[in-house]
């Protein structure tokens, strides 16, 4: 890495397949929307995507970088076992490969993947109930959520056989006293993933500085009710373009 700045980075628009090309793009908007929506680590935590192909191949982001400073052009290439595929000044975090590695590897729906370490979702993850059903939002997510028990920043490789069991096949996952997790099959289902599950993690903060005793659970019929409602997914398509157009009005330089 020269100075670690993106003007090191070359354009690949035009040098790489067009599905890698709009995989770079989807990638790199929801980098900028974490930053834009303020839950971002400075330069730690991860999102990834899987190129399409049998190749096994996926995108993470460059070490180093603010995540309102990520590019498509400046997303890295690797495969499975860690190795960089494609010339970049930069390297990868190896606690972020080894999340999106085993999950990548395990699920044919996961596309996409999105860990943070929100002050609200260590919180809820740090919590021995974990995600109550305070709120709607919250309703919304039970269904899709698994749960993992912390052991260490990710470095061991061992871990991810025990990941890929607590996930299943859920599509959210609160990793105790660490943070939350998002798989989707698309960039937008991710992202409305991620979106209700960070939310309900800050409105059950927030109901429980009152203190558990006063706070009011949804009743057992509409739990059931809104896990009916839900059984089909969340579905992100139709917010997901008014969040690039957010992108493009306050963030814009992801498509580079």
């Amino acid at each position: 890495m020269a100075d670690g700045s993106v003007a090191d980075v070359v354009s690949l628009k035009g040098k790489v397949s067009a599905d890698e090309w709009q995989t770079r793009v989807d990638l790199a908007a929801l980098y900028r929307l974490v930053a834009l929506h303020g839950w971002d680590d400075l330069i730690y935590t991860h999102i990834s995507a899987r190129i399409p192909g049998p190749e096994h191949h996926f995108l993470i982001n460059p070490y180093g970088l603010l995540f309102e400073e990520i590019t498509a052009s400046s997303l890295v290439k690797v495969d499975l076992d860690g190795n960089v595929l494609q010339e970049t000044p930069y390297f990868i975090n190896p606690a972020g490969f080894t999340i999106h590695s085993a999950i990548h590897a395990a699920r044919e729906d996961a596309r996409f993947v999105m860990h943070l370490h929100t002050d609200q979702g260590v919180a809820v993850a740090a919590q021995a109930e974990g995600l109550l059903p305070l709120s709607q939002h919250a309703l919304i997510v039970l269904p899709s959520l698994a749960y993992h028990d912390y052991e260490g920043i990710a470095l061991n490789l061992d871990e991810r056989e025990r990941l890929v069991a607590d996930v299943g096949e859920k599509t959210l996952m609160l990793l105790r006293n660490h943070g939350t997790l998002s798989v989707g099959d698309t960039a937008a289902n991710c992202w409305i993933g991620m979106y209700y599950l960070e939310r309900a993690c800050k409105q059950q903060v927030m109901a429980l500085a009152g203190g558990r005793a006063t706070v009011l659970l949804a009743p057992d019929a509409s739990q059931a009710e809104v896990r009916n409602q839900v059984s089909r997914g969340i579905g992100g398509a139709l917010a997901w373009p008014a969040c690039l157009r957010k992108l493009d009005r306050e963030l814009p330089g992801y498509d580079a």
